[in-house]
């Protein structure tokens, strides 16, 4: 909470914690002045090889419960629970470096037309939905958590709280702010027939993307609506539902800014990321991209 972090994750850090604890008392180990390192390490090993009621888990959700674990013995620490960190030497596992999945701009434009093929105020809101979260790059929660006043049609523009509660503002694009003008004027106020006037201004009329019953528009709806326009789509976009995910749109906005010569620092602003070396793990899909057409295009590049 004191590092204002969003609410998956604090209950994701809960869930961890709690299983941490459970392995400790079955451990026989009654405080945290009592737990050793090998303790720790032990529960990492654990995790891993997984049990009776836990599935093994991958690298990367273990190494998210260490994180958890160590946070949790150095805040002891600096309360002064216990005299050492005994959690400090063990490290997360390091996850397989899995490159973003980035979609061609045809096949974008091919998943956004999908999106709006359906009749009525759904297939308006679905590819306002889509075109947003392809204009703007914002993740499907930012999304979802618009309320009508954050977009600025004058500006054309929108603000979006990302992790943390951290606000950023980022432009919308010709499409994407069509797109959304199209939903409001045509369809939202369908969507919105029925519902009690807001208590706050992001209250369920203040939502900017509403479901078919009138309320805000869920995080698992709108994975859904993707899901849906892919599978409509199908081989002939070259897209498979598989390699479809909730970041698929912000992945391929990121990718394709790059590709066409925007600077990492710009595009670090625009998806929110605290560090650049996060984004910068895109400049390698363009780059390998880059290989692959110098391997197929140039005269002495082929083997």
């Amino acid at each position: 909470m004191e590092r204002g972090l969003a609410a998956n994750t604090i209950s994701s850090y809960r869930r961890d914690l709690r299983r941490y604890t459970e392995f400790l008392a079955a451990a026989g180990v009654r405080g945290l002045r009592e737990v050793a390192e090998s303790d720790v390490a032990a529960f990492l090993a654990a995790l891993r090889r997984g049990d009776d009621e836990h599935p093994p888990l991958s690298a990367t959700s273990a190494a998210r419960a260490v994180v958890a674990v160590r946070g949790l013995h150095r805040f002891a620490l600096l309360d002064g629970l216990v005299p050492d960190d005994v959690a400090h030497e063990v490290r997360p596992p390091a996850p397989a470096r899995r490159l973003p999945k980035a979609l061609p701009v045809e096949s974008v434009v091919a998943l956004i037309e999908a999106a709006g093929a359906l009749e009525g105020p759904r297939g308006l809101r679905d590819r306002a939905l889509l075109e947003l979260l392809y204009g703007t790059g914002a993740r499907i929660s930012e999304a979802v958590g618009l309320s009508v006043d954050d977009l600025d049609q004058g500006q054309a523009a929108v603000r979006l709280s990302g992790k943390g509660g951290k606000q950023r503002v980022v432009p919308v694009g010709s499409y994407a702010l069509r797109a959304v003008e199209d939903y409001l004027v045509r369809a939202r106020p369908a969507l919105a027939a029925g519902t009690r006037p807001p208590t706050h201004s992001r209250g369920r009329a203040g939502a900017l993307f509403l479901n078919a019953r009138g309320g805000p528009l869920s995080r698992q709806s709108a994975w859904s609506i993707l899901r849906a326009a892919a599978e409509r789509v199908g081989d002939a976009a070259g897209i498979s539902v598989a390699d479809v995910s909730p970041h698929t749109l912000r992945h391929s906005f990121a990718t394709h800014l790059l590709d066409g010569g925007a600077d990492v620092r710009v595009v670090q602003e625009l998806l929110g990321h605290a560090s650049v070396t996060t984004t910068q793990v895109y400049t390698l899909v363009t780059v390998d991209r880059l290989r692959e057409v110098y391997a197929t295009s140039h005269p002495r590049a082929l083997t």
